[in-house]
């Protein structure tokens, strides 16, 4: 869930890269696209992951709300990955969890129960622009980013808070999506995503994305414990703050089933 850049199946041409993702790549487009598989490559293998997340809402007047989540991934080989997220509280949103099976080369699948309603709803994708609970993320956020939903384009090296990172626009595929393009601050040595700019369907910024306090896991897949979500149209941000992580915990494809979730306690 909420990882920024990942993919599963890619063109012959585009694996050849991984011989040497930044130096071989001739064109922009080849160059940035060789800085999305790296980043993908480095994280893969990590099987499975839980933990707790702590959603901070805030209205253009600064006014917080807090829900708290616990949060599953799986990570699926020749696609997407899949992710459930349960939230505990406060007791208006208690119960309410979200399915999203993330893919390559297709829409994502995603679903949302509501236990006040005792049903599940699926969301549509052409509705995949809309907010997740509330939240100044989208629908389309929160799923695995997977490389074959975006063509990209290196623009240039830039600092970024003390760190040396590449920069790199990407578009999105999907007609549905309610971005034109996206700007991720890569960083050089993790490539690890820094910052990440959203802009709407009339080309304008929407959202910002920063992502802090990174700590690494099993000597390999590099985390954030902070997400930092700020519209510059409405005023309004939400901030995501993980602990608890665990990988490689057993779960399996049976966990993120549609069945699965009326089951979450």
């Amino acid at each position: 869930m909420f990882s920024l850049i990942k993919h599963r199946n890619l063109a012959l041409t585009a694996a050849m890269l991984l011989i040497s993702p930044t130096i071989l790549a001739e064109t922009p487009e080849e160059r940035g696209l060789a800085i999305a598989i790296e980043g993908d490559k480095r994280d893969q293998g990590y099987v499975d992951s839980t933990a707790n997340m702590k959603m901070v809402l805030r209205n253009r007047a600064g006014k917080e709300s807090i829900r708290n989540v616990r949060i599953k991934s799986l990570e699926v080989t020749g696609d997407g990955d899949k992710s459930l997220s349960v939230f505990d509280e406060p007791a208006d949103v208690k119960g309410t969890t979200s399915l999203t099976w993330s893919h390559s080369n297709k829409p994502d699948e995603q679903w949302l129960y509501l236990p006040a309603l005792k049903r599940v709803k699926r969301i549509s994708s052409k509705n995949k622009s809309g907010p997740f609970m509330g939240s100044e993320f989208a629908f389309e956020d929160i799923g695995s980013q997977e490389v074959d939903k975006y063509t990209y384009k290196y623009l240039r090296d830039e600092d970024f808070e003390s760190a040396k990172t590449f920069v790199i626009e990407r578009y999105p595929t999907d007609k549905n999506s309610g971005y034109t393009k996206q700007i991720a601050w890569i960083e050089q040595d993790r490539h690890i995503a820094l910052k990440l700019e959203f802009y709407d369907r009339k080309g304008s910024l929407l959202k910002t994305l920063i992502s802090s306090n990174y700590k690494q896991y099993l000597d390999k897949f590099w985390r954030p414990s902070i997400l930092e979500m700020t519209n510059h149209q409405s005023g309004k941000s939400t901030t995501l703050e993980f602990s608890d992580y665990q990988f490689q915990t057993g779960l399996k494809d049976s966990d993120f089933s549609k069945n699965a979730l009326k089951k979450q306690k």
